[in-house]
């Protein structure tokens, strides 16, 4: 007897911050479909029920939104990457400005007026196709044998032949290199958990990163290989160590060419080894460092603090501007990559410090600060200091509306600094994620 799975008309209602979107079932009840765009009337089956919504699957669309567009990428259904890549991209940046508002909204428990007075419109940085300087790989196995792509929407790996967002100088670089990869771990376990591509057209570098255990490798012939089917200025072997859940960098070897990857953006060169942080959009990050220099004003005469710096995008911008800049890292290869930028730039006006910004926080007064932390966003201790800091302004960039916005109101709980203007940055086309710059002025100032 056929087991057959009811199906539900909807009307898809609006995007949320995640790869869903959002609709409601004839009882009310909240469903989280996949592939929807705002305005879509379809046949959905339930893929998951929780208790306060479900998860929906669309079966068919019955009568397609006028937001609706023609998916660049035909992985774009499956492939993980893309969630938002059948809505029009204009109302992706309206989108994601509203998000940001909700957030502030919701969690900062700031009122609608003023959040909508606060948050700019979303800054289209560039193309919504060939923007990111970075993929990456994942390496599974399944059904028996080794596979090579990116992450399914739902789970498992999808192999794919291409990546219209990496904006490489081949196109046929994502093919080549999971076919070399496909032909050497089909013979031996290399224990290659991901692999990551980074290109620059403004270079011509071209880096890929092996992430493995640490362990015995062969690396002559890993480097045959791969160098034969996919040249590259530099292959790297980035080795971990730990449970998967609590992974450590063990080291990093040069299987060949430079050992590290290089990106021009503005006037400056930066140098970045695999494990170091820097922003997939390069052009995005453009748009951002000038957002944060310009919303500051910096001047020659300044004492300026970089928290989070990474491997120098702010730090040495605002050293070209600055007096002095006090610039704080905690990961150990960035810190590494920063101290290089820093004397190959001619940059001595800059004192890095490597240590966590609560722990190593500048003992100094800053006019102005940039703070640029993970997705957990900054912990009380620090928003203490900073609180207590003489500065006129603080640049805060983040990549994550929530922690944002509850940081924003802890800032304006100790009563010394408030946010003056927020902008949204669509580094990130395609999908839900938005950068923004928010700017804190001297409260009352």
């Amino acid at each position: 007897m056929e087991n057959h799975t009811p199906a539900y008309e909807v009307t898809i209602e609006r995007l949320s911050y995640g790869a869903d979107s959002i609709a409601h079932l004839d009882d009310g009840k909240t469903v989280f479909v996949q592939g929807g765009v705002p305005g879509d009337t379809v046949r959905i089956s339930i893929a998951e029920e929780r208790g306060r919504f479900s998860r929906g699957r669309i079966e068919e669309v019955l009568e397609p939104s006028a937001l609706r567009v023609q998916p660049h990428c035909a992985y774009a259904g499956i492939c993980g990457g893309c969630p938002w890549a059948s809505v029009a991209h204009d109302y992706q940046l309206k989108v994601k400005r509203q998000l940001v508002i909700d957030a502030l909204t919701r969690i900062g428990h700031m009122s609608e007026e003023r959040a909508q007075a606060l948050v700019s419109p979303t800054v289209d940085v560039g193309p919504a196709v060939s923007y990111r300087n970075k993929i990456e790989l994942a390496v599974a196995r399944q059904g028996g044998r080794t596979v090579v792509g990116m992450h399914a929407s739902s789970a498992g790996i999808v192999k794919v032949d291409s990546c219209p967002l990496f904006d490489a100088p081949s196109k046929k670089a994502v093919r080549a290199l999971s076919g070399a990869l496909g032909y050497l771990l089909g013979s031996q376990d290399l224990h290659v958990e991901r692999v990551g591509i980074r290109a620059s057209k403004r270079t011509g570098d071209t880096e890929i990163a092996l992430w493995t255990e640490a362990g015995p490798f062969p690396r002559a012939r890993v480097a045959k290989v791969i160098g034969d089917a996919l040249p590259a200025s530099s292959l790297v072997r980035v080795m971990g160590k730990g449970s998967k859940a609590a992974r450590r960098i063990a080291g990093v070897e040069r299987l060949s060419g430079k050992g590290h990857w290089t990106e021009r953006i503005l006037d400056e060169t930066m140098h970045i080894s695999a494990p170091s942080f820097f922003q997939v959009n390069t052009r995005g990050a453009e748009k951002l460092v000038g957002c944060v220099l310009s919303g500051l004003a910096v001047t020659e005469d300044d004492e300026a603090m970089d928290l989070y710096c990474g491997a120098g995008t702010f730090t040495l911008p605002l050293a070209r501007r600055a007096g002095f800049v006090s610039a704080v890292e905690s990961y150990g290869p960035a810190v590494r990559d920063l101290r290089r930028n820093l004397e190959q730039a001619g940059i001595d006006n800059v004192d890095a410090i490597g240590g966590d910004a609560g722990l190593e926080f500048p003992d100094t007064d800053a006019d102005v600060i940039v703070v640029d932390p993970p997705r957990a966003g900054l912990d009380e201790s620090v928003i203490e200091k900073l609180s207590a800091q003489p500065a006129r302004a603080i640049a805060y960039v983040s990549c994550d509306p929530a922690t944002l916005a509850r940081d924003l109101a802890r800032f304006e709980e100790r009563g010394a600094f408030s946010p003056a203007s927020i902008v949204p940055h669509d580094l990130f086309p395609q999908t839900f994620h938005v950068e923004c710059v928010a700017l804190m002025a001297r409260a009352g100032a």
